[in-house]
């Protein structure tokens, strides 16, 4: 089909777009060859014309199908281009918040910025074993297919991580190193990742900057080789590192920073170890401040700084190195600000006494005047004659940089080079698995040396990478044998050419520094005459003539010539690293260029254990001085050309593995995608060129099985054949006419690009017609249904409807006439009504009416009447105001006017004067002049006066006339206010009046109103009268209710408390299950812990019986590489025993690793303590219990056993004294005899072992002589009374009895499964280690005890004086050991009540001594002192524990003390007549002599001592259980076992009780530990186990197990001994036996659940089948066999009736089958919620049927009560959310509600990883999820994904007892037990 045929209308295309890259957009029709422009519809609603290109007419690329959206393989995509790979990444990391995707063999990892949990332990061992196909793509996949084929093909194995800056690599190579910590089992060496992650601090602080696009961008590239040994366990690692970019030391660009090291020493100049250094803020230093950017928002240097010390610290670097390289580091700061003076153009010089110089000299401890010549001066050497030449500003400051980088350089090597030496492995490397985490591609605004290097070695990288693809692509052609064509794929090699070959960019590099005046420009026109026009990859910029142009894979990078030859040449001269190696205060300056000829490359130290990289020949040590400057001349680029040649050879060597980190955005928002960047490092990161080649050929592949599958709807009945292969040929050849677009293999059909699109949408077609079809039949059958339904209720109704109207219109009619009637005599009622009220009505208003009208008639003449006297009064009051005003204004105006006459006479006079005054000037004589003008001032003065007075009498006649007119303004007030008050007092008495005839009315109106009331009272009274008789009879009714009710409350209060109990009952059996799952994983952990000692202990033999002179000392990683029970274990898990350590003291001497033997015992004694606290419960409950039932009973004090059984006791107490000095002796020598002095040194790991035992010695003698203490005095109170003819037979009673209570440390030997192994015969060596691994680890011992001895040598002495210590200790034991004995014989002669107080008296007063020696030795340490009282508490609660343990056994020995008196006496009375008195005293009582009936057998069994093995041997070790469990009753062998006990307890032989029950237990642990994978094994003997328990439960002799029991039964029962503490020895055996078992049904059924449960299609055609694009390839192990739910059916009925055949009980078989289920149920859920491709609605039906098949199985075996339905509701209900609507917020509610058994997490990731099999199915919209994820915030559950498939359930044995009557049991002759006779 042609490709244009495919842009149909409605067909989905990809057009570019500036802003988002690409943008969908819709054909509106049809495309037509030819058509220049495509009418297209945007998603939002947009139209848009679309031109094509008229040259190339290409077309825009083609949508996917939605099915295929979201996919876990971008290879598995229809069209395969740039947008379908960048939606597709888009879709599962926004919506499905997937960072990991696969793009065939690459692992696309987007950085989320957010912290997931999906790296837990759990994930880790989900992800473990299985194939990298079959689950979600994960980091974990591919560092689980490293993994597996390393350990497969034994070949090494690569992971390449790549990216940008921030893109995350670092994080997925550490969780690539913690899969492999985790899986490789070897948790002693699971340090090595957290080494390696120590070392980041350190690189990161001396190897990453701030540049414009990161904050913290690494700056070089590294390479770690994880080292494992022979079983693939981690061993050591091994770091190399590439191109650092030194030039950053001494420049930066605008708003860079330089490495971090060095602001984090400016921001800790403060501290005082830094002030030596002499720093400042970064902002004074040159090489820190040209950035102009020295903080980084919310990074603390001062912080990073103190992280980066403890590192160092960490890695083995000690303080005074540390402070060495801050020094180095800090004279660099100083030595960037030196500056030089110019003397002339060729010369220059350092200022005198130059600061920074001076600073950089004392930090490095060389000559000021040796360092300043040099620095301004440089030697040549010719062949005659050396020259000393100054040299100019430039060059010196030039000179100076280069020093300064050479400096960082080399600190840098150092320092990878001591991280290398901590994190190397002793062991010998079997294979390794290497992690690269490399820079990307870059390209910057200015591009330089760096930039250059760095996309060099990407186009090395990606060569290696595109010949990797093209390789497993022609292997999987190869592999199904289709035709080959040559993929056409881009290769670089003539850019790798361009750079690297002869007469490239390098060689020319290289070649103009050598030239004596080369430099940039000379370099780049060299490069324009060699390349330009010549190379299609190199180009020239237009505008420059000092850059250059390369196109490489993945874009255009033009680079600026300037600084390349500088840059190259990295110029140190030789003087200066000469003035610095004569350093000789500063010793670690010279280390940095001692080994400077055998560095590799500028920035990769020599790899530490492994063979060096280099190849090339190693200059002889003895070499001239003038060969180490050739080796400085050798380039940087041609270093680093060399270091990537030997890269590449490693990568090539190992099977790649590629994971590509994408930056997802540059501001680090979490889930945020930014189009451009993403695209811009697909198309850096070569993921586009694997999407490429693989659309070069067929990237779509399918089994014919799957396309059959998928694709059966297109094919008719008769095209189906038998055979699979032939059928899809036949059908792809009518579907497919080009056969150019598919090829058939061997078991795949490959297609070429878009054909699964084109197939997709011939099926979406055919499916979509025949859903029309189906639609158009059901639904015209439907309407017509509906119509008929609808015509039959139509006609229905209308006969009901025309009968009704009928009825209803006759009504009508008679209704209608009735109404007529009534209506004319209510009418002809309501108007006379009407017309009276309206007649009655008008008379009131009128009546009030006129009323109202002369009222109003009246108060008008009244008012005019007022309004005359007030206005007469007014005008004549205004009147004469007016009057008043008028002559005011006249007199006023009469004023103003004489004054202004005045005025003017006044002037007149003025003018005058001054005529005069110039008259007298000029005529008259000045003094008659001024008599005259005297005189006339007289006289106006006189008329002054005269107006004076006047004016005076003016006034007062003026006041007295104001006075007058106020006193007839005041009397006209007065007249006015009378006139108010007396027409107020009208008014008042008017309104008076007025209040009476209102008070009137009220008064008439209250009247009716009372009479009204009275009436209404009347009435109300009688109606409350009936109501209170309605009343009364309620509420006898509400009595009668309440009564009801209290009744009911009372029965609900009862329900409800019976509730609460039931409740609290299930709460505590919660509790108690909680515990018994803790008691016995603590138990499982035990048993675990006691097979690792036993491993532990063999190889301890092994190396003890060869003899090795001097030290020795075993590395601890080899006992443990020899344990093959911890191969796959994830704790080292050991056991110590101190019984054994104490009995074999001497030893101790073998090689052994101590610290790990101390762990081992530190944990196995707190396991012990835990679990004898738990037993110690348990027996004082149980011992509550009895006491409230038993009665103790006095017995008469026996005198006549007393002097005996004390001889007896004094014996006892001697022999424990001479084991204890013996024990104490045997340490002495030990100690004084040790070889190795580091071994018992004060604060060795063996000298704490013996301090330690010497302490128990200590603490087990004084427990025997309490218990000594103790029993004598509560024994020797029961003094006396049997005959003196059974004194001496009482005797050896009690004394075999107080020897039953010496021996619970042999109960407790039993109880904890240790048994004594006969020591072997040294061996041959070589016998027992063929292979001489053990030769090699004795030889590597060797060196290290020689390096060892010396630190050995200074613990001597202080040995010496703790050994002398402890010999005085030990002298002080003995003196205390002979005062306990002094003290005891005294004890002996006093009476009873004197022996207790005494004893009492002497243990207060020892007390009392040594608290007060303790506290006189430790008066000056309070701490030592505190520490004393602490362990004398614990003492002292020990001693109580054991009071309590003694009274308990006190107890036990008097009702054995009454068993034996019964006894006694029926002996006697049974044989008094026929037995002399003296037989009775000479001959023993022995119970098994009684003379029985010859064939009267007692159910038990009689063997001899010696054949206890033997029946230990054919009973356990080699017994076939299919042969017993056929042929013989259920359990023989617990029956058998449990008679042999009967007759050693019917003997009363507790010796051999003991011994025969230890040798069961211990034989049961040797044939499970030799046949543990074996189920019918380890069902067998837990049947057996538990039904010996049940023995020793029923005929114990307790009434509480003895209720179910015959007559006969009861006979049985135990009489001499308890054995309750076996029965719990044999329970907790049992227990471990339960959970072996549950480990083989694991293992047998883990390869089955997920194939049956998951993957085999148990309804056929349900399931569609999707393309899975690059799964399950060659590199992947081929599936053994598919299961199906009928394997797990049918193996589940195989346990089933092997337990059922082995006699199980009923109830532990249901746990069992809970146990399965639950495996079952947590398994495929865990893979469900790991597995894209199978969360869809059609999987969802296949889990619910296949869960239905086994809850028909639980039916089917009546097993429905066990509670395993129960357990698989988790994965019930993630397949009815597979199955259930998902939209609305309904939906959501019933989501929440219905999925109550699944955490938050797993309903969220169920719901993100449902994927559509078919277009008609919808994907959940993130909206929804949102809406779910809000409504289960408040629920509390647990964050963790996965369950926990390794779970096990706390299991118990409920007690049932067993008919079958032990005399009827025959012994089989098939068993061999011949030996043993029936009793």
């Amino acid at each position: 089909m042609a490709a244009s045929e495919l842009y149909t209308k409605y067909a989905r295309v990809w057009i570019p777009d500036p802003e988002e890259v690409w943008k969908s957009a819709e054909l509106l029709k049809d495309y037509k060859p030819g058509d220049k422009v495509l009418q297209l519809r945007l998603e939002e609603g947009k139209d848009l014309e679309y031109c094509l290109d008229p040259k190339t007419k290409e077309l825009p690329p083609l949508r996917n199908p939605d099915i295929l959206v979201g996919e876990n393989d971008l290879t598995a995509l229809s069209y395969l281009h740039e947008p379908a790979v960048l939606h597709n990444l888009k879709v599962r990391f926004i919506d499905s918040k997937l960072i990991y995707t696969y793009c065939g063999i690459v692992l696309v990892a987007i950085n989320p910025y957010e912290q997931l949990p999906i790296y837990g332990e759990d994930i880790i061992n989900a992800y473990s074993g299985q194939n990298m196909g079959d689950m979600d793509p994960h980091i974990f996949a591919v560092a689980e297919e490293a993994y597996k084929q390393m350990a497969r093909d034994e070949r090494n194995q690569s992971i390449i991580v790549s990216g940008e800056s921030g893109a995350g690599k670092t994080v997925s190579a550490k969780y690539a190193m913690r899969y492999f910590a985790t899986v490789s089992g070897s948790a002693s060496e699971a340090n090595v990742e957290e080494k390696v992650l120590a070392s980041n601090p350190i690189m990161e602080s001396i190897g990453n900057a701030k540049t414009t696009r990161n904050d913290n961008s690494s700056r070089f590239g590294k390479y770690i080789e994880i080292g494992f040994d022979k079983r693939y366990r981690i061993i050591g690692a091994n770091m190399r590192t590439y191109l650092l970019e030194k030039s950053r030391v001494v420049f930066q660009a605008e708003e860079e920073r330089n490495y971090h090291i060095f602001y984090q020493l400016c921001a800790s100049a403060a501290l005082p170890e830094f002030k030596t250094l002499r720093l400042g803020n970064a902002n004074y230093f040159h090489y820190t401040k040209q950035g102009g950017s020295p903080v980084i928002d919310g990074v603390d240097d001062a912080k990073e700084m103190v992280n980066t010390r403890q590192a160092c610290t960490l890695l083995g670097i000690s303080d005074s190195y540390q402070m060495g390289i801050f020094r180095i580091l800090a004279g660099i700061l100083h030595l960037g600000n030196v500056e030089f003076v110019s003397r002339d153009s060729d010369s220059c010089t350092v200022p005198p006494k130059h600061e920074p110089l001076t600073i950089f000299c004392d930090l490095m401890g060389v000559e000021y005047e040796e360092m300043a010549h040099w620095l301004c001066h440089r030697k040549l050497a010719t062949a005659t004659e050396t020259y000393i030449k100054p040299i100019s500003k430039l060059h010196a400051i030039n000179a100076r940089d280069a020093l300064a980088k050479h400096i960082y350089a080399n600190l840098f090597n150092w320092i990878v080079d001591h991280v290398n030496k901590a994190l190397h492995a002793t062991v010998k490397q079997h294979s390794f698995i290497g992690v690269l985490d490399i820079y990307g591609f870059e390209t910057f605004e200015i591009n330089s040396f760096e930039q250059f290097c760095i996309n060099y070695a990407n186009e090395k990288l990606q060569q290696q990478f595109n010949m990797h693809v093209f390789k497993l692509e022609q292997e999987e052609y190869m592999k199904e044998q289709i035709p080959w064509t040559l993929i056409d794929f881009y290769d670089n090699q003539p850019c790798i050419n361009l750079i690297e070959a002869k007469m490239g960019v390098l060689d020319l590099l290289d070649e103009e520094c050598k030239m004596p005046k080369g430099s940039d420009d000379s370099w780049a026109q060299k490069l324009y005459n060699t390349h330009l026009n010549k190379c299609a990859l190199f180009e020239k910029p237009r505008l420059s003539n000092k850059a250059f142009i390369i196109k490489h894979f993945a874009d255009k990078v033009e680079y600026q010539c300037e600084g390349f030859l500088e840059k190259n040449k990295d110029t140190v001269y030789e003087e200066q690293i000469k003035v610095l190696k004569s350093s000789k205060k500063f010793k670690l300056l010279p280390e940095l260029f001692q080994d400077e000829e055998k560095v590799l490359s500028p920035t990769s130290a020599t790899p530490s254990g492994r063979v060096p990289l280099s190849r090339t020949a190693v200059k002889p040590a003895k070499a001239r001085p003038g060969q180490a400057s050739k080796e400085h001349k050798k380039t940087v680029g041609h270093q680093f050309r060399n270091s990537l040649h030997l890269l590449m050879e490693t990568l090539n060597a190992t099977t790649p593995h590629y994971v590509r980190c994408i930056k997802p955005n540059d501001f680090k928002f979490p889930f945020t995608f930014d189009e451009k960047r993403a695209v811009q490092q697909l198309r850096a990161c070569g993921v586009l060129e694997t999407i490429r080649i693989s659309a070069a050929g067929f990237p779509s592949r399918w089994t014919y099985q799957e396309f059959f599958s998928r694709y059966r709807v297109l094919m008719k009945q008769r095209d189906v054949l038998g055979d699979r292969k032939q059928t899809c040929k036949n059908v792809l050849e009518k579907l497919i006419q080009d056969k150019d677009k598919y090829q058939f293999g061997k078991t795949k059909i490959f297609f070429r690009a878009g054909q699964v699109a084109y197939l997709e949408k011939i099926r979406a077609d055919k499916l979509r017609a025949a859903c029309i079809r189906i639609q158009k039949t059901i639904r015209g059958w439907l309407m017509r249904k509906k119509y008929m339904r609808m015509r039959k209720a139509a006609v229905t109704i209308q006969r009901h409807v025309r009968g009704y109207q009928a009825r209803c219109y006759a009504k009508f009619l008679r209704r209608t006439r009735a109404a007529i009637t009534i209506q004319k005599f209510q009418r002809m009622y309501v108007v006379r009504k009407r017309y009276q009220r309206m007649r009655a009505t008008t008379i009131a208003l009128q009546a009030l009416l006129r009323g109202y009208m002369v009222r109003n008639k009246y108060q008008m003449m009244l008012r005019e009447h007022k309004t005359v006297i007030i206005q007469k009064h007014v005008r004549g009051w205004l009147a004469r105001l007016h009057y008043c005003r008028i002559l005011k204004a006249i007199v006023y105006l009469q004023c103003c006017y004489r004054r202004m006459m005045a005025k003017r006479e006044l002037k007149k006079l003025k003018i005058e004067a001054r005529s005069v005054e110039r008259y007298k000037k000029l005529h008259i004589g000045l003094e008659n002049k001024i008599m005259q003008l005297q005189r006339k001032i007289d006289e106006q003065n006189k008329e002054y006066k005269s107006l004076l007075e006047k004016m005076s009498n003016l006034e007062i006649t003026y006041s007295t006339e104001t006075e007058k007119l106020r006193n007839d303004v005041e009397r006209l007030r007065m007249s006015e206010e009378e006139a108010k008050n007396a027409t107020n007092r009208v008014i008042s008495l008017q309104e008076e009046i007025a209040k009476l005839r209102k008070e009137l009315h009220q008064t008439q109106s209250e009247k009716k109103t009372i009479e009204e009331w009275a009436d209404k009272y009347k009435h109300d009274t009688e109606q409350l009268v009936s109501e209170l008789k309605e009343q009364n009879t309620l509420l006898k009714t509400e009595k009668e209710d309440l009564n009801r009710r209290i009744h009911d409350q009372a029965r609900e209060i009862t329900e409800s408390m019976e509730r609460k109990l039931v409740e609290e009952t299930k709460q505590l059996e919660l509790d108690l299950n909680d515990e018994r799952l803790r008691y016995q994983n603590l138990l499982n952990e035990f048993s675990r812990l006691e097979e690792r000692y036993d491993d532990l202990k063999d190889e301890m033999n092994l190396m003890v019986s060869i003899p090795k002179p001097g030290h020795k000392r075993t590395d601890s990683t080899h006992s443990s590489n020899e344990s093959e029970y911890t191969f796959s274990s994830e704790i080292t898990e050991a056991e110590d025993l101190p019984v054994r350590m104490e009995q074999e003291p001497s030893e101790k001497k073998a090689p052994l690793d101590m610290s790990l033997f101390l762990k081992l015992q530190k944990r196995v004694t707190e396991l012990e303590q835990e679990k004898q606290s738990l037993q110690d419960e348990l027996d004082r409950k149980e011992e509550q219990a009895l006491r409230a039932k038993a009665k103790e009973e006095e017995r008469p004090p026996m005198r006549g056993a007393e002097l005996e059984y004390e001889s007896l006791k004094r014996q006892e107490l001697e022999s424990e004294n001479k084991k204890l000095k013996n024990e104490l002796n045997e340490l002495q020598k030990a100690l004084t005899e040790t070889r190795a002095p580091e071994v018992t040194a004060p604060g060795a790991p063996a000298y704490r072992v013996l301090l330690d035992q010497l302490t128990s010695v200590s603490e087990e003698l004084e427990v025997r002589k309490e218990e000594v203490l103790i029993l004598r005095s509560q024994l020797v109170s029961q003094k006396e009374a049997i005959q003196p003819k059974n004194t001496m037979t009482d005797a050896t009673l009690l004394l075999e009895d107080v020897q039953k209570m010496k021996d619970k440390g042999e109960i407790a030997q039993a109880y904890i499964g240790l048994k004594e192994t006969n020591r072997q015969s040294p061996q041959d060596y070589h016998m027992l280690n063929e292979d001489g691994e053990l030769w090699l680890a004795y030889e590597g011992l060797k060196q290290a005890n020689r390096l060892l001895e010396s630190q050995l040598q200074s613990q001597k002495k202080s040995h010496e004086n703790e050994l002398e210590s402890l010999r005085g200790e030990i002298q002080s034991l003995k003196e205390e050991n002979n005062r306990q004995q002094q003290l005891l014989a005294q004890n002996l002669q006093l009476p009873p009540e004197a022996r207790i107080e005494a004893s009492l008296q002497h243990e207060i007063t020892r007390l009392t001594n040594e608290n007060l020696f303790y506290e006189e030795l430790y008066a000056d340490d309070p701490k030592k002192y505190q520490l004393y009282r602490i362990s004398l508490y614990k003492r002292m609660i020990d001693l109580m524990e054991q009071l309590e343990k003694q009274d308990k056994t006190v107890r036990k020995l008097k009702k054995q003390l009454k068993v034996f008196a019964k006894k006694i006496g029926e002996l006697e009375v049974g044989q008094m007549e026929n037995i002399s008195p003296g037989q009775i005293i000479d001959e023993p009582i022995r119970p098994v002599n009684i003379p029985r009936k010859e064939k009267d057998f007692q159910g038990m069994l009689e063997y001899k001592r010696e054949d206890e093995q033997k029946l230990v041997k054919n009973l356990i070790l080699e017994l076939k259980p299919r042969g017993v469990a056929v042929n013989l009753i259920p359990g023989l062998p617990a029956y058998i076992l449990f008679m042999c006990v009967r007759h050693a307890d019917y003997l009363n032989d507790d010796q051999k009780v003991r011994s025969l029950l230890t040798s069961t237990i211990n034989g049961i642990k040797k044939v499970l530990k030799k046949r543990g994978d074996d189920f019918e094994t380890v069902s067998f003997w837990l049947s057996n186990t538990c039904r010996f328990l049940h023995c020793l439960k029923q005929y114990s002799g307790e009434e509480g197990f003895m209720k179910h029991n015959t007559p006969r039964q009861n006979e049985h029962c135990l009489t001499n001994f308890d054995l309750a503490e076996y029965r719990q020895v044999l329970s907790d055996l049992a227990i471990q036996i339960y959970q072996q078992l549950v480990r083989v049904l694991e293992n047998i059924l883990q390869p089955m659940i997920v194939s049956g449960m998951l993957e085999h299609e148990t309804i056929q055609g349900v399931s569609g089948v999707k393309p899975t694009g690059l799964r399950k390839r060659t590199s992947s192990i081929a599936d053994e066999g598919t299961y199906t739910l009928d394997s797990i059916i049918r193996q589940l009925n195989s346990f089933h009736s092997v337990m059922c055949q082995h006699g199980m009980d009923p109830e532990l078989i249901k746990q069992v089958v809970k146990q399965m289920f639950y495996i079952i149920g947590a398994v495929t859920l865990n893979n469900l919620l790991l597995r894209k491709d199978m969360c869809s609605w059609s999987k969802g039906m296949q889990i619910r049927y296949n869960v239905s098949q086994l809850e028909e199985w639980l039916r089917d075996k009546n097993l429905m009560n066990s509670g395993a339905k129960e357990t698989l509701e988790p994965l019930i209900q993630a397949a009815q959310l597979l199955q259930v609507k998902k939209k609305t917020d309904e939906d959501a509610e019933a989501i929440c509600s219905m999925c109550n058994a699944l955490t938050t997490a797993q309903i969220v990731k169920v719901l993100n990883l449902y994927t559509p099999v078919n277009e008609f199915e919808e994907r959940v919209l993130v909206s929804f999820i949102r809406t779910i994820q809000v409504r289960l915030r408040d629920r509390k559950d647990s964050p963790q994904l996965l369950m926990d498939a390794k779970h096990i359930f706390p299991v118990t044995f409920p007690f049932n007892p067993s008919s079958l009557a032990l005399e009827t049991i025959q012994i089989p002759a098939s068993l061999g037990l011949g030996f043993i006779s029936r009793v």
